[in-house]
């Protein structure tokens, strides 16, 4: 039996047993199954092994120059059992594992015995401590196993002090460290890569929070400022009026109930509901403008609107975008124009979509303080939907007086009916 051809063939094997789960040690103070078994295994082939390199079956060819075959008793065999079988606990405790592995076989190097494959067991032991600790501690460990192991076998090796495969030590625990740092560094790599995961699934989370925190503005703060004004015309009309002020009334329910559908349907995506949206209820874009506008008369605001150029079907975030900008520009002018008038006119371009919001208030808290001032979810809102849909936004007031809005969207080549896909309500992930 030719030991010294036979560390290249150890150290394939040790490639193959060193896998990626020893990135990370079990819980629990019970190895597992698949441990157990790996280490049954290497133990059995150890021992087999080694019984062979202790029985040859032409001494004479192996042991020349007054070195001779030692007698190996079945006794000697239990320490190379106790350095694989304890293999089945090196993820749980590594560094004691080396240990004891490596005193196993340095007993048995040091009585004389062949130690061929025995050296197989620690090295396995090395790269699973290699792959869970530092790199320098990594080395450190392996140069002191390395130099025990040698040293044992100089002192008592049948082959002569540097025979049989003496010279091949140091380079089976080189393979076990590096293959050991290997199976570290995929270790941080997966480890950095689910973190990113993670980051990245938080962010998004945080995203549609934010997008769906933009559209119960934009829902609440719409309904609740035609409400408010329809109500107290109805209190101012009520009694003279009564006819009126069945109007306004009629107004109010209208807003509230366009209000709450959508609130339901927002709520729903946080719910997670599993019920399919309103088919009958139109998605919120630019064909509803003419109903926006229809609400916003109802409230009081006469309103003008003006389409120029051949409307057509826009990406659903565009569309989304400037029918909310529109609805937000219009709720500010009930809120803090006082008595006014206002305009919006939309401008489809061949490579862009244009709106203009414009009134004519004079209010003392009106949008162009506000501002000025920089407050406002509103103002701010416009601003984040204009910049999500890849557009400009232009806020302020007119010099002739009252507010303006002005937004300016980018349209690629493909926006037409093959770039309409299914629109969602803001706040599902499509």
């Amino acid at each position: 039996m030719d030991t010294a051809r036979q560390p290249p063939a150890r150290l394939a094997l040790f490639a193959r047993v060193l896998s990626p789960e020893d990135r990370q040690p079990p819980a629990g103070g019970r190895p597992p199954v698949r441990d157990v078994a790996v280490a049954a295994v290497l133990t059995v082939v150890a021992v087999a092994a080694a019984y062979g390199e202790a029985h040859p079956q032409n001494p004479g060819k192996y042991f020349t120059g007054g070195h001779h075959l030692p007698d190996t008793p079945i006794a000697a065999f239990l320490l190379i059992v106790v350095a694989g079988g304890v293999l089945a606990w090196r993820r749980l405790r590594p560094r004691t594992v080396l240990v004891v592995s490596t005193a196993a076989v340095a007993i048995f190097s040091l009585l004389g015995y062949v130690n061929g494959v025995a050296l197989l067991l620690p090295a396995v032991a090395m790269g699973t401590l290699a792959a869970m600790v530092p790199v320098r501690r990594s080395a450190i460990w392996a140069v002191a196993v390395t130099a025990v192991l040698m040293g044992a076998t100089v002192a008592n090796n049948p082959f002569g002090a540097f025979g049989g495969g003496f010279i091949l030590i140091p380079a089976n625990f080189a393979v076990a460290l590096f293959a050991g740092i290997a199976v570290g560094n995929r270790r941080a790599y997966v480890a950095a890569e689910r973190d990113r995961a993670e980051r990245d699934a938080r962010r998004q989370v945080d995203e549609e929070r934010l997008r769906i925190a933009r559209e119960l503005h934009d829902v609440v703060a719409h309904t609740m400022a035609t409400i408010n004004v329809q109500a107290s015309a109805a209190t101012a009309l009520i009694r003279d009026r009564p006819e009126e002020a069945a109007e306004s009334l009629a107004a109010i329910r209208a807003a509230s109930k366009d209000g709450l559908r959508e609130l339901r349907a927002i709520l729903n995506v946080l719910r997670h509901a599993d019920e399919a949206a309103d088919p009958v209820r139109p998605v919120p874009g630019l064909a509803r403008l003419d109903a926006l506008a229809e609400g916003v008369r109802a409230a009081g605001l006469p309103v003008t609107v003006t389409v120029t150029g051949q409307p057509r079907s826009l990406p659903a975030v565009t569309d989304l975008a400037a029918f909310r900008i529109i609805q937000e520009a219009l709720t500010n002018t009930i809120r803090h124009a006082g008595p006014a008038t206002a305009t919006v006119t939309v401008r489809y371009g061949r490579d862009d979509l244009g709106i203009e919001v414009t009134d004519t208030g004079q209010g003392p808290a009106s949008p162009g303080r506000v501002a000025a001032n920089g407050g406002g979810h509103g103002l701010r809102g416009m601003r984040e939907r204009a910049a999500a849909a890849g557009g400009t936004i232009e806020l302020g007031q007119r010099p002739a007086g009252g507010f303006r809005v002005a937004a300016t969207f980018p349209l690629n080549a493909r926006t037409g009916p093959e770039a309409d896909t299914a629109q969602a309500e803001p706040g599902v992930l499509r």
